[in-house]
């Protein structure tokens, strides 16, 4: 009886953590937004978020007793993962000048669908004629966002950044897995991946010698920029492995959607993004789909094989 009560509560945390990691990383707009008013250019938010996030991953690397060291085969495959890395975070975050963050959060939560297509077209991995037919859904209902209606803030534009975000993340992750990189520890990964990313925001800054830095009437912008280095960042990372090893990788993936839900709550309540029935749709159609082909194949294993690459603390090296 205690076995099946401890297993019940290893349960529940585990959606509760998988449910709190998703929901933070859908908080990306929530500060994202506020900094692009106060007058950051995109390169500079995400310059101070990897900047703030380094140490934090470094931090909490030492806490799980892990060194620092790689291997040199493995800077090229570091190199074109912060690079790719780099180009998801531009993307996305260049979308929000152009399109509602709500619908442009879930447009990106295609990208299980893109993996699984990137699978099956250069690993020969077998897709079915279900996930096939989520494909479809998923593409009609991306093609209402796209067709949203009056009041709606919808640009091609806008859509061609989400899309190009959610490809480059659906490549790192197919690279992560399909590489030697796959044996190293994620947060160390996470680590060298952000710093890399980091080094390109700061060359582009050093090379157009534009870098906004708040002033310090615009104290509350430096809040924003060190919440959206916790919440959808380090909050998310450290939920997303503790919940995979409570309730495995597919139940997290699928617990995923609220990433798009979360977004798009707060879009509609603090930034006053209009919803349309067609919208409302189009989100529906998206989510259950992208949510369908997760649970249906190991895709969520794919996404999210994190559990022997984040070992608990008190593992030694």
């Amino acid at each position: 009886m205690q076995s099946v009560f401890f297993d019940m509560n290893t349960k529940v945390k585990g959606y509760v953590l998988a449910a709190i990691s998703a929901a933070t990383y859908g908080m990306n707009p929530l500060f994202a937004l506020p900094l692009y008013e106060g007058g950051m250019d995109l390169y500079s938010v995400l310059f101070f978020r990897y900047l703030f996030a380094i140490p934090l991953l470094a931090v909490m690397l030492k806490m799980r007793r892990r060194d620092f060291s790689i291997e040199k085969a493995d800077t090229l495959p570091l190199i074109i993962l912060g690079i790719l890395f780099a180009m998801s975070s531009i993307t996305l975050f260049s979308s929000y000048n152009h399109m509602d963050a709500g619908i442009a959060s879930t447009i990106l939560f295609v990208y299980p669908i893109m993996v699984a297509l990137i699978m099956f077209i250069f690993f020969k991995e077998k897709i079915s004629k279900k996930t096939m037919a989520c494909i479809a859904v998923a593409l009609f209902g991306i093609v209402l966002l796209c067709n949203s209606g009056e009041g709606a803030v919808v640009s091609m534009k806008g859509v061609l950044f989400v899309i190009a975000s959610a490809l480059s993340y659906s490549i790192y992750i197919v690279m992560v897995n399909k590489s030697r990189i796959k044996k190293m520890a994620t947060i160390k990964l996470t680590m060298y991946v952000l710093t890399i990313g980091w080094f390109i925001f700061a060359a582009k800054a050093l090379i157009s010698g534009k870098l906004y830095t708040p002033s310090p009437e615009q104290w509350y912008l430096w809040l924003n920029l060190i919440a959206l280095t916790i919440f959808p960042t380090i909050i998310s990372l450290i939920c997303t492995t503790e919940a995979i090893q409570c309730i495995g990788s597919t139940p997290t993936a699928i617990l995923g959607v609220l990433e798009p839900v979360t977004a798009v709550f707060f879009g509609v309540v603090i930034f006053g993004e209009v919803i349309t029935p067609r919208i409302m749709i189009g989100l529906i159609l998206v989510i259950v789909s992208v949510t369908l082909v997760v649970a249906g194949s190991h895709t969520g294993k794919l996404l999210l094989r994190l559990r022997k690459m984040f070992p608990k603390k008190n593992v030694k090296p």
